[in-house]
């Protein structure tokens, strides 16, 4: 692009860049000047100082900065909105100092092909005040400076990507493509954000919150992850229930139980660490890993399970402490009142506590988990230690040292009232817990990194500590002890003892006989208090292990409830979204999860609950590894975790194995996981919340259609399979409801309906406004469920535009094969070169191969023009203050499509997030209510003709009474004439309605035609209450009607034989649709045939709901656009809703099976 001429400013912007302060400087260009005209100041040093820190600028050393000379800009004058839009142009001096780079005379180096920077103001977006923290980045010197070149075309950057002003950075945008590609005329970044990347409500709070929560404390793998999953799954299980489990089942079975548990829990652990090191993870565990893979359905069910099975757990854990807290009471006889309410005491000062903790911070809580870890820790160590120690005083219990003969006898089952898979569902809850690092992702550093790493290391070490405890209990305690030193075998009686105490001098074979022993694997709970070296520190470890467990909860529901919150899934429960201080804790949360441990500790009896939360947490593992498995299955491009140490059928093996161990735990429960999971499924399916993550299913939604329709496209066609596959000539769907509903009615279910709509203008076309009205449209079929596809072409004139849809609309075997019109009933008041092209229109669908079907309804189709529709139409254009939607395919109203600055400031807000609340209205309320509301308030009264047309256009919406559709099948062109009535009356709305036939036939042959053609129909299998054969089609009509039509073709008629061959021919090549006085002689038959048709249409047909009719055929090129026209008008006047059918003539129909 040519630099402008040197003009007086021009001169005096060069004297600008040579000395910086050469006066002041004009506001802005004046009208005078080139629009490319700028003022050029010379870039300072500290150019950059007002810049944000985090920006790339302060990355440029100043040297650099220097060397990028003059940074030409245009000022921004009074007022920044006024600013917005301008451009800045660049000039970079030569590096040595020389201004020659910089003068008009040098267009090469002064305006690079015109580059453009933009100026600051114009890159916030001005959508009502809200901040974005989108930072200028195209007037950085590194970017400007890209590859030594003056450009604003911006180089990779890891912020271009960011959704929000994330915790690890700033938001930039790069520039648009539009602002690099389109002409300089226009106005880049005129809507605000680059690239559509308008931010959801929920990434606002995001964004928000991210902002406010500098300095928060983040947690590494180690304090995050590590500790808190080792704490959560060594629970009260492995000092109470550990040796008890090796006892029923002996130590074969028990290590089988742990390495059962372990796979559940590791594949689980692998799915969990794929999905988190798939993007980055905020906020909420589980429940965020789950609903931004499988999208907001599973999530938020599962989302609501897992916070409330993590607060009832609260209450599990702590019922546990509070129980071994009263067995020592009880063992000191220092009982408050009695069991159950000490329980219910000393659980609800123990909850109150732990909920100070929380609430002082996760700090505290860290630290507190710390403790309580360390003193976990040595009470393993206690007791291996202490296994290690035999003494004599603990024989009589059972406990004689590690020795080859009692591990040899515990190592088989002996169950007693237990079945493995019962002693399995006992055990399984203590390897649960895996996920307590996960749900606070929200709080870690580096969550891709902690939550493999910290996750996979938890399950790895509390196995082979669950695996070296059944091991070493079964090898050094006997099943059963009596406790007392008195069951000593003296050498006399050694040959009838049996057992591995016998070795020892013990026989309690008395007390087993009599199911009296009281020690030993089988009876003593606390049997590795008995073995360790200091019994103390295990009552400790317990009292660590359920604390711990109890505080991981008690943070991890809260953390779950309030990222559920913020997605506002569930809509009544906002308030809980809400943190505070730097960590944004959710004190509300907090409160919520405290009422409901509270409400559970006061049971005091959690045996018919922990089955309960076991398959809560079960669920979301089955969730978790299905993820894995669903993502991999949609082969999404986005789909590429950095952990690679998955595999879908493992992931599916997972999800499988959940879900039986679900049922082995306890079935009844299962079943009840199974219908709350499915409950909330079907509420937010149903609720359609307006989210859009990008999950799985929707890839494989994708994925299926695209193999489906490339499957599909290898079958030929069949008779059987033949579907009306309609392209359906709306212009915008809402301005032709009848023509719409009935066409839909038809192919709902059925077939393809495209409703096609031909763009015309003398401007040149704005392909951006096309792309996002397509969006609009497609959006307003969905709301008003109508189950069709939008598509808009912009072209020269409509016939053009029409044989580009009957091109190129449909993919593969998803192709239309009819061609459905609206008649054009004013073509006698406008140019005839229209009916010209509308007929043209007919004969192109017929060369194609198409059908064609026209609809005629006396008051007309097109609502557009009536102003409550317009406002129907754009209203999500409220909050933009214009109305840019002309309601219209009329050239002169649609000519202005290119984009103004309103109407493109309107487009802009089009994916707003407000929009879709306004879009909603105007979905949900099809025509018919803000019609009815136009009756009783309408700010214009609407005239006669108006109100007729609108009800009109609701006629097919409604539910049709009992009556008729018609059917006069006169000419067969492959059935479609038939086929049609039959798909409408087998609809909802139109089951009432019964078929009548009607054919053409021979006087002398009346019965004998019906007869055939009901044969013919009921081997078609088609119900029919009448059929009528017209004997009188070619009597001639009557002579008024015959004098009607002529009158009306005789504006159109070219009457040659009255001038020169020469000029006849001239005006016939200027006018086409001129009927000659040939050709009306030629087809005086069918135009009679036509005008007769009509008089028995009034006769048998004028109380029908519908009549579909053959259309009648001219041949192209012989017969006038107008002449056909007229056929079509006399054909259909004057009579109820006229469906005109013609096939393609290949067969639709067929009787074999």
């Amino acid at each position: 692009m040519s630099a402008p001429s040197p003009t007086p400013p021009a001169a005096a912007a060069e004297g600008d860049l040579l000395a910086p302060d050469a006066g002041p400087k004009p506001l802005g260009p004046t009208p005078s000047q080139s629009r490319f005209q700028v003022d050029l100041v010379a870039e300072a040093a500290g150019v950059a100082e007002d810049r944000s820190p985090s920006s790339d600028t302060s990355t440029v050393p100043s040297s650099d900065k220097a060397s990028a000379g003059g940074l030409a800009e245009a000022d921004s004058g009074p007022g920044g909105e006024e600013a917005k839009g301008r451009f800045r142009v660049v000039n970079f001096a030569d590096p040595s100092g020389a201004s020659g780079a910089a003068s008009p005379e040098a267009p090469g180096d002064g305006l690079q092909n015109g580059d453009t920077v933009m100026s600051e103001t114009s890159l916030h977006s001005s959508t009502g005040g809200q901040h974005h923290y989108h930072y200028d980045t195209h007037t950085n010197t590194y970017y400007l400076r890209t590859f030594g070149h003056n450009t604003i075309d911006a180089v990779p950057n890891i912020d271009f990507y960011r959704h929000t002003a994330a915790p690890l950075g700033e938001k930039l945008i790069r520039p648009t493509l539009s602002e690099l590609h389109d002409e300089l005329d226009k106005e880049p970044f005129e809507d605000g954000f680059a690239n559509g990347d308008e931010l959801t409500p929920a990434e606002e709070a995001a964004a928000k919150e991210a902002a406010e929560a500098k300095g928060a404390v983040k947690f590494g793998w180690i304090k995050g992850v590590l500790v808190r999953c080792m704490l959560n799954i060594w629970g009260v299980m492995l000092f109470i229930r550990m040796s008890w489990i090796v006892g029923q089942a002996g130590i074969a079975l028990s290590c089988l139980i742990v390495c059962m548990a372990t796979v559940v829990t590791t594949i689980t652990g692998l799915s969990t660490s794929a999905i988190a090191t798939n993007g980055f993870v905020r906020g909420g565990g589980a429940y965020y890993l789950i609903s931004r893979s499988l999208g907001p359905e599973f999530g938020g069910s599962i989302g609501l399970i897992f916070a409330f099975a993590n607060a009832v757990a609260v209450a599990m854990y702590v019922v546990g402490f509070a129980e071994t807290v009263v067995e020592l009471l009880a063992s000191t006889d220092a009982i408050m009142t009695d069991e159950i309410n000490d329980v219910r005491i000393i659980g609800t000062i123990t909850v109150i506590l732990l909920l100070g903790i929380s609430v002082a911070g996760m700090e505290w809580e860290a630290k507190a988990q710390i403790f309580l870890l360390v003193v976990l820790i040595t009470a393993i160590i206690n007791y291996f230690i202490g296994s290690f120690i035999s003494v004599k005083a603990k024989e009589s219990y059972g406990f004689f040292g590690y020795d080859g003969a009692i591990m040899w006898e515990n190592m088989g089952p002996d169950f007693r009232g237990e079945t493995f898979f019962s002693v399995f569902s006992i055990f399984f809850p203590a390897a649960t817990g895996i996920l307590a690092g996960a749900n606070i992702s929200g709080d870690l550093a580096d969550p891709q990194l902690a939550i493999p790493r910290g996750t996979l290391l938890a399950i790895l070490i509390t196995g082979i500590v669950y695996l070296g405890v059944a091991v070493s209990t079964g090898s050094c305690i006997v099943r059963d002890a009596s406790g007392s030193i008195n069951d000593t075998v003296s050498s006399h009686f050694m040959s009838n003892c049996t057992g591995a105490a016998c070795k020892f001098d013990f026989d309690f074979s008395t007390c087993k006989s009599t199911d009296s022993c009281r020690y030993g694997l089988q009876n003593d709970f606390q049997v590795m208090s008995l073995v360790s070296g200091f019994g103390p520190i295990i009552t400790a470890g317990i009292f660590s292990a359920t604390l711990s467990s109890a505080l991981a909860s008690l943070v991890s529901a809260p953390k779950v409830f309030q990222a559920l919150c913020k997605d506002n899934i569930y809509p009544g429960l906002g308030m809980f979204a809400k943190g505070y201080g730097k960590n944004n804790e959710p004190l509300r949360g907090y409160i919520l999860t405290f009422g409901i441990a509270l409400a559970f500790i006061l049971i005091a009896q959690l045996n018919v609950i922990a089955p309960i939360i076991s398959n809560f947490f079960l669920a979301s593992y089955a969730l978790i590894n299905f993820s894995v498995f669903h993502a991999s299955l949609a082969n999404s491009p986005g789909w590429r975790p950095s952990f690679k140490y998955y595999n879908m059928w493992v992931s599916l093996a997972g999800a499988v194995l959940c879900c039986v161990v679900m049922f082995v735990i306890n079935w009844w429960a299962a079943l009840l996981t199974n219908v709350i999971v499915l409950g909330l499924y079907i509420y937010v399916s149903h609720k359609k919340p307006d989210v859009n993550w990008g999950s799985s299913t929707q890839a494989l939604t994708y994925h299926q259609a695209l193999t489906h329709t490339l499957h599909l496209s290898g079958v030929e066609d069949h008779v059987k399979n033949f579907r009306p596959q309609c392209l359906v000539m709306t212009g915008y769907p809402n301005c032709r409801p009848a023509l719409l509903d009935l066409v839909h009615s038809f192919t709902k279910n059925v077939g393809l309906m495209i409703c096609g709509h031909v763009r015309m203008g003398y401007r040149r076309p704005n392909f951006k406004d096309i792309a996002t009205e397509q969006a609009r449209y497609q959006r307003w079929l969905l709301k008003n469920e109508t189950k069709g596809f939008y598509t808009s072409v912009y072209a020269e004139d409509m016939r053009q535009g029409a044989q580009y849809l009957l091109q190129a609309a449909g993919l593969g075997r998803l192709k239309p094969n009819t061609l459905v019109l609206g008649f054009k009933n004013d073509w006698r008041d406008g140019d005839m070169m229209n009916v010209e092209t509308y007929i043209s229109m007919i004969h192109d669908a017929f060369d194609f191969q198409y059908g064609a079907v026209i609809l005629r309804l006396e008051e007309g189709l097109d609502i557009s023009h009536i102003q409550g529709q317009d406002e129907l139409l754009s209203s999500q254009d409220k909050s933009s203050g214009t109305k840019d939607v002309i309601v219209s395919i009329d050239t002169s109203k649609d000519s202005d499509a290119d984009s103004s600055k309103p109407s493109s400031k309107a487009t802009s807000l089009q994916n707003s997030p407000a929009i879709p609340k306004d879009d909603e209205e105007d979905g949900k309320a099809p025509t018919q209510p803000l019609l009815k509301k136009d009756k009783k308030s309408p700010t214009v009264p609407l005239n006669v003709t108006d109100q007729k047309l609108l009800e009109a256009s609701q006629m097919f919406q409604k539910k049709q009474g009992k009556g008729t559709v018609d059917v006069w099948w006169l000419f067969d062109d492959g059935g479609l004439t038939l086929l049609i009535p039959y798909l409408l009356t087998n609809k909802k709305r139109w089951k009432d309605c019964k078929i009548r036939v009607f054919i053409g036939g021979k006087i002398n042959r009346i019965d004998h035609d019906r007869r055939a053609m009901a044969t013919l129909l009921s081997k078609f299998r088609i119900d029919f209450s009448d059929i009528t054969v017209l004997g009188d089609v070619n009597i001639k009509p009557k002579k008024e009607h015959i004098t009607a039509f002529e009158e009306m073709i005789e504006p159109y008629r070219l009457k040659e034989d009255d001038m020169e061959q020469d000029a006849a021919e001239r005006l016939k090549n200027s006018e086409p649709w001129r009927i000659t006085d040939n050709e009306l002689e030629l087809y005086r038959a069918k135009t009679n045939r036509q005008l007769r048709l009509n008089e028995l249409l009034k006769e048998h047909s004028s109380t029908a709901n519908l009549i579909v009719m053959s259309m009648p055929l001219a041949r192209k090129g012989a017969v006038s656009s107008a002449l056909y026209m007229a056929w079509l008008e006399a054909l259909s006047k004057d009579l109820p809703p006229v469906l005109l059918v013609r096939g393609n003539h290949q067969s639709v129909l067929t009787f074999y099976s």
